[in-house]
């Protein structure tokens, strides 16, 4: 497919999965009527507990459960890829979940899915603010690049975003599209969330959507926002600053190769190791 419309959902999700779901189906009706394709939701976006052992009670068994029901059921009704940004899925760890990544075609079938590798576990320069993922999350280990109506589609979650090595791997089996579900704080997404974005486009010559958690949470953290879908160019095409809504931008094919034509940095690329 040469060209289609493309959709980052933005929310500010809370701790009650059923409400997160009308919102979340709500806000990809609104997309899919508006001739989206593709459709990426953020991370966490069936839950923002008020703790983070919420997530636990929530977990689901891989294959089941009613947020893995409703993605399914949602990209089936609407005819779109869905990349289901994450949601908890029972690992191997005691006390722990993976934070997956779920993707499903348009006949609501599930085709991928990838564990979020980096976890963010740090404290937040000039705040009171303190993470630690490991706690309740499992990483998973491998990358995931896949095929799709559109091109190669890479999956990556939040803290990722700051390991470019794990996107030079990627590049390196054919990634042409990247979708990044995220719920960056305020302060980091203030100070590096856009360059983040960007230089991931920039660096790989692909489209990146990269679909942020956006508000005020009940557990008082606030997010970024400023979803956005960036071109191989590092063009930003479209983005919403905060607040929930979907950002829409038209993924064209003949665009990215002819960007990847005219600057070959990808054929020059060297690994070098000491």
């Amino acid at each position: 497919m040469r060209k289609a419309l493309f959709a980052a959902i933005q929310m500010a999700s809370g701790p009650n999965v059923g409400s997160n779901l009308i919102e979340a189906g709500r806000l990809i009706e609104k997309a899919a009527q508006q001739g989206a394709r593709l459709v990426v939701l953020p991370e966490n976006f069936a839950l923002m507990g008020k703790q983070d052992s919420d997530k636990l009670e929530a977990g689901e068994d891989d294959g089941k459960g009613p947020i893995q029901d409703f993605l399914a059921k949602t990209a089936e009704r609407h005819k779109i890829w869905l990349v289901g940004g994450t949601l908890p899925i029972r690992g191997q760890a005691p006390g722990k979940v993976r934070a997956a990544c779920v993707v499903h075609d348009d006949k609501g079938q599930r085709v991928g899915r990838y564990d979020k590798i980096h976890l963010f576990d740090v404290s937040v320069p000039g705040t009171e603010e303190h993470y630690k993922e490991s706690a309740t999350i499992e990483a998973g280990e491998s990358a995931l690049v896949m095929d799709t109506p559109f091109g190669r589609l890479g999956l990556t979650v939040c803290y990722d975003i700051r390991f470019p090595e794990l996107y030079r791997q990627m590049s390196t089996v054919g990634m042409d599209i990247l979708a990044v579900p995220s719920a960056f704080t305020a302060r980091t997404g203030a100070a590096h969330w856009e360059i983040l974005v960007r230089a991931r486009s920039v660096e790989n010559l692909c489209y990146t959507i990269a679909a942020n958690q956006g508000g005020f949470h009940l557990n008082g953290r606030e997010t970024y926002g400023n979803s956005m879908i960036v071109d191989p160019w590092g063009v930003v095409l479209a983005r919403q600053a905060q607040g929930a809504g979907v950002v829409l931008a038209e993924y064209d094919r003949d665009r990215l190769d002819k960007v990847r034509s005219a600057f070959p940095a990808l054929e020059h690329i060297k690994l070098f190791c000491r």
